[in-house]
């Protein structure tokens, strides 16, 4: 078997268990993929638990919310990273219908999506590092209880990859992976010289489809072409945070296969406050660090679409803002 097929047969069980899920069946899948000392590192409020907790502490009481939850993926992508440990990354969202209050959000009684990234590092055919990134203030916006600055970009559910390849057993191709990563990293290189030299140094036209859509976390939203971009989130997120550094090209774990490329870091970018503007922060001076878990689709040698999760909820806590706080306002009316 190549690594892409021994991966995928790790992988597969747990997300067809999830599909379906049957409590004792995801148990199940869960002890047979995770390796017993396994840490799962989940976003904002949930933090770092271990594989043997992570039904009842995580699971469970989504579960209780969403009696129908299923598992649905849109992306799969696995591969080595610079360091030679294997990665699986996968995209999409849980759904069902949202019947009991989950971390102070409402229920809506009507079908929910929560979308996610995750990340599963294996060694000896067990997963023993997860990343998981979910957009729960997605999940506070379809619940109408959002209580945070609007987003510049369109908020919508997020598609999968136009091409509907994303779930693809893909032929390997080392060349065209390599040609893949390149162009992600050579993007990433580019943008890294703004604002030290000028804008044009990021060089976007080169890297990017002039229809590309640049799916961003909800908070932000999504962005379509280099204008688009730019005027949705680039420029804001320049001008409040021009030291953005390290990360993508130090922490973070970079892989690809074929077309497609993914990174995760935990965090994988570090920064400075000290401008405002982007999603409504003011100039601090705070230092904050950043989980960006992305996965990049490539046509003709440049990049077509772009998924993006931050932990935009890390984010507020680091600055001292408790968002649930602010939403439970929301929720609960004046006393």
């Amino acid at each position: 078997m190549t690594q892409t097929q021994t991966l995928r047969a790790l992988i597969d069980p747990l997300r067809m268990a999830q599909y379906n899920w049957e409590p004792a069946v995801v148990r199940a899948a869960m002890a047979q993929a995770f390796a017993p000392d396994g840490v799962v590192r989940v976003c904002h409020p949930f933090g770092d638990l271990q594989a043997a907790d992570l039904y009842e502490q995580l699971y469970a009481p989504l579960v209780s919310a969403v009696p129908d939850i299923e598992r649905r993926d849109t992306i799969l992508v696995s591969g080595t990273d610079g360091g030679g440990h294997a990665w699986v990354g996968c995209g999409g969202y849980y759904t069902g219908a949202f019947m009991q209050a989950w971390l102070g959000i409402p229920p809506t009684r009507r079908q929910v999506a929560i979308r996610f990234h995750e990340f599963y590092q294996v060694i000896d055919g067990k997963i023993v590092e997860a990343h998981l990134l979910w957009d729960l203030p997605h999940v506070m916006m379809q619940a109408g209880v959002w209580p945070m600055g609007a987003s510049l970009g369109r908020e919508w559910q997020v598609p999968g990859p136009s091409t509907q390849d994303g779930l693809s057993v893909r032929e390997t191709d080392d060349d065209l992976s390599r040609r893949s990563l390149e162009r992600v990293t050579a993007m990433l290189g580019d943008m890294g010289r703004h604002p030290k030299e000028p804008a044009e140094a990021m060089r976007l036209e080169t890297h990017w489809h002039p229809r590309f859509s640049w799916y961003g976390p909800s908070g932000i939203g999504t962005q379509r072409g280099v204008a688009g971009f730019r005027h949705g989130h680039q420029i804001p997120f320049l001008a409040a945070l021009p030291d953005r550094r390290g990360g993508y090209r130090g922490e973070g774990h970079f892989f690809a296969e074929g077309n497609y490329v993914a990174v995760t870091g935990w965090p994988n970018m570090a920064m400075t406050v000290t401008g405002s503007g982007w999603l409504g922060i003011a100039p601090t001076g705070a230092e904050i660090t950043m989980k960006s878990l992305d996965f990049w689709r490539i046509e003709n040698d440049v990049i077509r679409e772009n998924w993006v999760l931050i932990d935009l909820l890390d984010v507020w806590d680091q600055l001292g803002v408790d968002v649930f706080a602010r939403m439970r306002e929301l929720v609960d009316g004046p006393a």
